[in-house]
């Protein structure tokens, strides 16, 4: 079944966001969460206030958030906000360790150990992300009932 799902990363992290986002195990047109450096800039000069309104927008109507965890996430506070936002609306949640897939300079880096507590957490390569992302993102939807 065809999922809506919010994607929720530290923007330093994009590069490797991408990897997931682009993997063609994630079907739907419908990528949520994902926003372009430019894009990003112009909500972000807006100030706290636009930033979280977008955010909300963003998760309008999803079901599901993935937290794509590198070595940063937990020092973000927008990646807090979302997670406590997907939670409110009883959104199945995971986390997926993605510090293993290189950025575009060639390098990885650590995990910051980040995980959402009541929630599955994998890793990309660990897991298998690529085969085994859309079965973590239905078996999340199914356990918050959607």
């Amino acid at each position: 079944m065809a999922r809506k799902v919010f994607f929720s990363f530290k923007y330093t992290d994009v590069q490797r966001a991408m990897v997931v986002r682009n993997s063609n195990v994630i079907k739907s047109d419908d990528k949520v969460g994902f926003i372009d450096k430019a894009d990003f800039e112009e909500v972000e000069r807006k100030g706290d206030a636009a930033i979280r309104a977008w955010i909300d927008k963003q998760l309008e109507g999803t079901t599901v958030t993935v937290v794509l965890v590198g070595a940063k996430t937990d020092k973000s506070r927008w990646v807090k906000y979302e997670i406590e936002q997907s939670i409110k609306r009883g959104n199945g949640i995971l986390t997926i360790n993605i510090s293993q897939i290189s950025n575009l300079a060639g390098e990885t880096s650590d995990w910051c150990g980040m995980t959402v507590p009541g929630y599955p957490d994998y890793g990309w390569f660990t897991g298998d992300g690529y085969e085994n992302i859309g079965k973590w993102i239905d078996t999340a939807a199914k356990k918050a009932g959607h």
